[in-house]
């Protein structure tokens, strides 16, 4: 019986090759691209006065409700300061600010303390708990620093700034989550290092960027609550100066690794600002 003289050839297995050329393990980031998609143009809304689109996934009540449960927590702990000049100047302040803020109010219940701290810190929570700590008064000096503190705070949460920083902590989660799952039988050693580098990249490039736009955004949207609440807008980068000059702040990390803009930067903005918050001031407090 003859035989050819040719190697038998070993049967084909182009199929599941094709199959495997697509790795299962890349199946979590698909899912996730999907998902973040869907998530991202389903969760958006815009912030008022700048018009920014903005990742909110949380109900305004739910938002609001962790906000006086928070509240609750931190005036227990607290040594509230409820009269002499201080406290009135917070309060009235305060009402005025609200009154300013009043068109893109979801229904706060305002409140207006003064704490006795030597913090140097002020907040406004989702629901509209407004706390000064005393510490803070004598950088804000006058009734306009600290309407312009105030504004700058209760922007914060006008913006919805908190929510919008869970969502993009949420969704940092997921991704990581879903490289975890991808890298298959990589080394431990291996993992660590891309899971490192993810967690490196997601902090520097999308939530330190995202605070340092959130600050700009609140000062921007607190500067014109101030000026149409009648408070001399014109007290913004001075208040900066002082801010500057009570934390040491020019000597700080650089602030790409910051939270916060740094103070010569806010104070380039507040003057870049300045002329929509005069006319803004104009125009509500004509005399």
């Amino acid at each position: 019986m003859a035989y050819s003289s040719y190697p038998r050839r070993a049967p084909r297995t182009w199929g599941r090759r094709r199959r495997s050329g697509f790795s299962l393990r890349w199946l979590p980031i698909v899912l996730f691209a999907g998902y973040f998609a869907y998530y991202y143009f389903s969760h958006q809304e815009t912030v008022p006065l700048t018009g920014r689109h903005q990742l909110v996934d949380i109900d305004r009540r739910q938002e609001m409700a962790l906000g006086i449960q928070s509240w609750r927590q931190i005036k227990s702990q607290s040594h509230i300061i409820s009269s002499g000049h201080n406290a009135d100047v917070i309060r009235e302040v305060g009402k005025r600010i609200a009154k300013a803020a009043s068109e893109q109010d979801p229904g706060f219940q305002w409140e207006f303390n003064l704490i006795d701290s030597d913090q140097l810190n002020a907040f406004c929570l989702p629901g509209g708990k407004v706390a000064f700590y005393a510490g803070i008064l004598p950088i804000a000096k006058n009734a306009d620093g600290v309407a312009i503190i105030m504004g700058h705070e209760v922007a914060h949460a006008i913006a919805r700034h908190g929510a919008e920083r869970m969502a993009h902590q949420k969704l940092m989660q997921f991704g990581t989550m879903a490289a975890s799952m991808s890298m298959g039988d990589m080394g431990l050693g291996t993992r660590r290092a891309i899971l490192g580098a993810l967690g490196a990249g997601g902090q520097y490039g999308i939530l330190l960027p995202f605070s340092r736009k959130h600050e700009s955004e609140a000062d921007y949207i607190g500067l014109m609550y101030a000026a149409k609440a009648c408070f001399d807008p014109r007290e913004a980068p001075r208040l900066w100066r002082r801010m500057e000059k009570a934390t040491g702040a020019s000597g700080r990390a650089s602030e790409f690794a910051s939270t916060h803009p740094a103070p010569e930067t806010r104070i380039a903005q507040f003057k870049e600002w300045m002329p929509r918050a005069i006319e803004v001031y104009n125009q509500n407090c004509a005399r």
